[in-house]
């Protein structure tokens, strides 16, 4: 039988090694039509993408509505305790998942267009599995929200989804909808 025996420079090594490149495909359904691919950047936020990964296997993404879409800044998803097709939408936004909340993971990393980051609430540890996709730069919220991905395709998806009114950004029925949303590695 052959054994390895990993040295102390191979472990260096391994550590060193880029983590598994993971993706969130998205597939979009409503006003805006087609796929969303984000990738994680597990290196600045490794609790918040475990949670969304965790999540997406589970299916709790699949049919959960952009509740909350503001023109020039983002669309907000997520709710997967408020925000399915077919349930009562008129809390969509307000709730989460049964796991607990996360803790802020700030990072340097800027939010730009495209640019994918865990909704909360006033309180900086209380992301939980919302999340916004940036439609134009908001340096404002920089050091302030965790930043979880970037989108590498399908901005153009991301632009036409359905706004809402309001400073709120609440969106009318029927909203667009995360009819899948898949784990790529």
């Amino acid at each position: 039988m052959f054994e390895r025996t990993l040295t102390a420079a191979g472990l260096m090594a391994l550590l060193a090694s880029p983590a598994l490149a993971t993706d969130l495909q998205i597939q979009v359904s409503g006003q805006a039509n087609g796929t969303i691919t984000i990738h994680l950047l597990d290196n600045l936020a490794p609790q918040a993408v475990a949670r969304m990964v965790e999540l997406a296997k589970e299916g709790a993404y699949d049919g959960v509505v952009f509740h909350r879409v503001i023109d020039g800044f983002m669309a907000q998803t997520g709710d997967v305790e408020f925000g399915k097709v077919g349930g009562d939408l008129s809390k969509a936004g307000m709730g989460g998942s049964t796991l607990p909340d996360l803790p802020a993971e700030f990072s340097d990393h800027r939010f730009t267009r495209g640019t994918v980051g865990m909704a909360r609430a006033q309180d900086p540890n209380s992301a939980n599995s919302q999340f916004f996709i940036m439609f134009a730069d908001g340096d404002f919220l920089d050091g302030k929200y965790t930043v979880v991905g970037e989108v590498t395709s399908g901005m153009d998806v991301v632009d036409q989804i359905k706004r809402g009114q309001g400073q709120s950004g609440a969106v009318a029925t029927p909203q667009d909808v995360m009819t899948k949303v898949t784990v790529v590695e």
